[in-house]
């Protein structure tokens, strides 16, 4: 067995500290602002990170922050009831583009019974729906936002329903595990002594049957609909607004478009989501830390794993766990062939959104069906594996898969099966003629407005920003491996499935160095100490991210001191953030192009909606 790394930790001197913050751009621009800008400070509460920014200074703050101190990517924007202080607070984590390194995370706390911030989008594109979903969860005002409607919830939605003092239908109790849920006489359904509408106020105008409710003012309420220029002057149209889903295939499930069309050109396009809405997070602040491990499977239900991974990860930052060298090896297996399965079904959907047959790509799909059964012969379950753990993972590889020992099929697997259907993928598709018709310069986002509009994943560097967090933030045992970050420049669907090709031999070259660390480990430990259950954390904040296939997911946690229960859990879901800038992706293109497009972004609803 290898010796596990060890990181000894010794305590710097002044001098060393003073370099440290010289070398550390987050400490560096932290600095720098607090020079500028006297009423900016340090998070006062013990183990939070961050600068608490004035409320009136916010814009001038942000503009520093992107333009002179290199801060030019908005990952994360999060919203936070302070109820015990009457206050609201929004917080922000800004990355630096160029620069390895942590976040530089600013807060902002307003009154809560009136709560007013301004807002981002002049700086921040990218801060759109964020913002639109804080008002439409907290009922934080956005002062300047373009289109400050409700993303998630229906228009007649009656309040804010991640505010602490919000209850819904059939509400129990504020944490789990419930009284009701206890053997010994308790049990009792919840229906009985809180019934549908006890708790349901309708908003003025609304009836149950609708009838008095205009559904399609408040619909469209704030969309612009002017047109700029007519593509075709010499044939006379009218703009016509279409809506394209919620039942249409090639929209990836419960979601659809507004689309305003001045002949066959988009005109406008506005995404509209919230139909798969189940206030996840809502029931992660309910649940205990581990109850959530589950609940994070079904975020992006095609990479459980790697959801896993990134709530782990946040709340290990709250405990300060360790954890041991196999169980890291593991879970870089299991997120990197979680990579390769995720872009096998993004392309062979996008080739269901161009027109085409499925053929090709049931090449690929044999051999996500290989990784699948890794999975349930490790974890028990195909999809919604329920794996990571605080400290480590729930079980160590199985003896056998397929009939055969763990370590013959993975060697088969990674060597000659993977790279096999990756390669077969590339040769049929990547020269086809009729794709490269309908991919190549389609969809164009500049590297600019990729990094304004807070893209991550494919969709960004696609557009030639070379930014992956393995590399950006590293975590587990990224900086000891090999790889490059897949890059294309040309911004289109093309370049989008083209980096997925070049991400999937990415993830086999890691895997590559992988397997012979499985070897040299075998029978170490996979948890740090015993597993926990109930555990408590000594309280803070933390920001947990990963490359997922999609792009950064990020778990923003709170938590009290002592606490079996987040105060607040947040999910920074690039499905959800890559859609922002799907409407200027399509300006000027044809009805054709939409869902091309769409699918060249990647989206699955239950990370969209959460």
């Amino acid at each position: 067995m290898s010796e596990p790394i060890v990181k000894e930790e010794t305590s710097p001197t002044e001098a060393e500290a003073t370099t440290a913050v010289h070398a550390d751009p987050v400490a560096q621009a932290t600095a720098a602002l607090k020079e500028r800008y006297p009423d900016v400070s340090d998070d006062p509460r013990q183990n939070f990170t961050g600068l608490m920014v004035p409320a009136e200074q916010l814009l001038a703050v942000a503009r520093t922050v992107r333009e002179e101190l290199g801060f030019n990517y908005l990952s994360s924007v999060t919203g936070v009831d302070l109820i015990d202080d009457n206050k609201m607070e929004v917080v922000y984590h800004t990355y630096s583009i160029d620069q390895q390194g942590g976040a530089l995370v600013l807060k902002v706390q307003v009154d809560r019974d009136d709560p007013v911030v301004p807002s981002l989008t002049p700086q921040w594109p990218g801060a759109d729906f964020q913002e639109r979903e804080i008002w439409d969860l907290f009922g934080i005002r956005f002062d300047g936002h373009p289109d400050l409607r409700r993303i998630l919830m229906w228009e007649g939605f009656e309040g804010h329903p991640m505010r602490k003092d919000w209850r819904e239908a059939f509400y129990e109790e504020e944490h789990k595990p419930f009284g009701s849920r206890w053997p010994g006489g308790n049990v009792y359904r919840v229906e009985e002594k809180n019934p549908y509408g006890k708790n349901v106020q309708y908003p003025a105008g609304w009836t149950p049957d609708g009838q008095e409710f205009d559904v399609d003012a408040t619909l469209y309420q704030g969309m612009s609909l002017v047109r700029e220029h007519n593509p075709t002057p010499n044939l006379k149209t009218e703009k016509v607004t279409v809506n394209l889903g919620p039942q249409h295939p090639s929209t990836h499930g419960v979601f659809r478009l507004v689309v305003t069309l001045d002949g066959e050109s988009v005109v406008d396009l506005k995404p509209v989501m919230g139909y798969l809405h189940r206030n996840h997070e809502k029931i992660a602040e309910r649940n205990t830390f581990i109850m959530n491990i589950p609940y994070t499977d079904r975020l992006d239900y095609i990479s459980s794993m790697s959801n896993n991974h990134g709530y782990v990860l946040a709340v290990e930052k709250l405990l300060g766990s360790k954890v041991p060298e196999r169980a890291e090896w593991i879970r870089i297996l299991m997120v990197e062939l979680t990579r390769i399965v995720n872009h096998f079904w993004a392309i062979g959907f996008l080739l269901n959104d161009l027109g085409a047959f499925q053929t090709p790509a049931l090449y690929a799909i044999n051999e996500r069906e290989l990784v699948l059964d890794f999975f349930e012969a490790t974890a028990g379950s195909r999809m919604m594996c329920n794996y990571m753990r605080f400290g480590g993972v729930a079980y160590d590889l199985p003896d056998n898969v397929r009939a055969q020992p763990t370590m013959a099929f993975l060697e088969e697997l990674v060597h000659e099966r993977l790279p096999g259907a990756v390669d077969e993928l590339d040769r049929y598709l990547s020269g086809s003629e009729i794709i490269r018709a309908r991919c190549v310069g389609v969809g164009y986002l500049s590297p600019e407005d990729a990094i304004a509009y807070s893209a991550a994943g494919p969709v960004l560097r696609a557009s030639g920003v070379a930014y992956d967090v393995r590399r950006a933030e590293p975590y587990s045992y990224y900086e000891q491996l090999e790889f490059d970050v897949a890059v294309r420049h040309n911004g289109d669907i093309f370049d989008r499935y083209m980096i997925r090709i070049d991400e999937m031999r990415q993830s086999i070259r890691i895997l590559e160095q992988v397997l012979p660390h499985l070897q040299a480990t075998a029978g170490g430990h996979i948890v740090d100490g015993k597993p926990q259950y109930a555990i408590r954390v000594p309280g803070g904040d933390a920001y947990g991210r990963v490359e997922n296939p999609k792009g950064e997911l990020g778990f923003y946690v709170i938590a009290k001191q002592r606490s079996s229960n987040p105060e607040r859990y947040h999910v920074r879901a690039p499905s959800f953030i890559n859609l922002t800038p799907m409407g200027l992706m399509l300006k000027d293109h044809k009805v054709a192009d939409i869902v091309a497009v769409l699918g060249s972004i990647d989206i699955v609803l239950g990370e969209t909606d959460r």
